[in-house]
């Protein structure tokens, strides 16, 4: 169980100053105060530094709360588990994924999840990947499936794999038949791109400064089936991984083709925890059931 200390310093952390956290907490400041000088002495390390602006966590403090934010988890998971011994308990997995996954891949393995575990209940929050790393890092979700271009320390990694961008476009677009192509190609026709905040708008502006050219999309959308809609309809091409694209190819109308430029390809797609933290039996085997939708989609990936 958590401690007062450690329910105390969560809250200042959370709140910013003690006075938030009194009102929060319904406890004297003077209480909160004393908790946290006792905490800071066990630890032998300052905690917050004071200012009058508020509760500046120090890197003392910021280790402290991410022990403090998985201990919470896994106590909300043991409660959890001793509830699942009831036919009618439910179960949470909140994910945290990009627009990428979530139109297709997403909801297709909850479906399946949910009929082998009908008793469980899904979460699910789209944002870009900062956002959705962020929220397994600060314990707001408990799995991320989110496409990345750089490493990050705040996370562990539990799978990955590359995640290329591809050219999509209408089944009889010129280019459709090209086996591979480069961006000197592509960029002969009206391009449709997701919004700057993507992995995908990130790897289409290093590929132009790498070749020294840079062609503006026609179209810019924060939302992918618009642009899938103008490219069926259009001779446009947009840029999406196979993951994003694999289920609707067909039935859209649609193909994917490879792109030689090396800048295209600086994309993996990964599945993210909370560093250190002991999941819940059911969340490893949706892990595992995602792990393996990965897997097979990229073994079917053009290259």
């Amino acid at each position: 169980m958590q401690s007062l200390a450690f329910k105390y310093f969560y809250e200042v952390a959370q709140q910013g100053s003690l006075s938030a956290a009194s009102e929060s907490l319904h406890v004297a400041v003077s209480a909160i105060s004393r908790q946290i000088h006792q905490l800071e002495q066990r630890v032998g390390a300052e905690l917050f530094e004071r200012s009058a602006r508020g509760m500046l966590l120090t890197p003392a403090g910021q280790i402290l709360l991410k022990h403090v934010r998985r201990v919470n988890l896994e106590t909300e998971s043991t409660f959890q588990a001793i509830a699942g011994l009831s036919d009618t308990a439910k179960h949470p997995i909140r994910l945290a994924c990009t627009q990428g996954v979530a139109h297709e891949l997403i909801p297709s393995l909850m479906a399946q999840f949910s009929l082998v575990h009908p008793q469980s209940r899904f979460d699910v929050f789209v944002s870009s990947a900062k956002v959705a790393t962020e929220r397994v890092a600060m314990g707001d979700a408990d799995i991320a499936i989110t496409f990345s271009t750089t490493p990050s320390e705040t996370v562990a990694v539990r799978f990955s794999c590359e995640a290329p961008a591809l050219a999509i476009m209408a089944k009889n677009h010129p280019l459709a038949r090209r086996k591979r192509l480069r961006l000197d190609d592509v960029q002969q026709y009206p391009l449709a791109l997701t919004d700057r905040n993507t992995s995908t708008y990130k790897l289409y502006q290093l590929a132009c400064n790498m070749t020294g050219k840079w062609v503006e999309p026609s179209v810019y959308s924060n939302h992918a089936e618009a642009l899938h809609a103008y490219v069926r309809d259009s001779q446009a091409i947009l840029f999406a991984s196979y993951i994003s694209v694999a289920g609707r190819l067909n039935a859209s109308g649609l193909v994917a083709v490879p792109i030689r430029n090396a800048e295209m390809h600086a994309r993996v797609v990964q599945v993210q925890v909370m560093q250190g933290r002991r999941l819940p039996e059911l969340m490893e085997e949706f892990i595992d059931l995602v792990i393996g939708r990965l897997q097979s989609i990229d073994a079917q990936a053009p290259h």
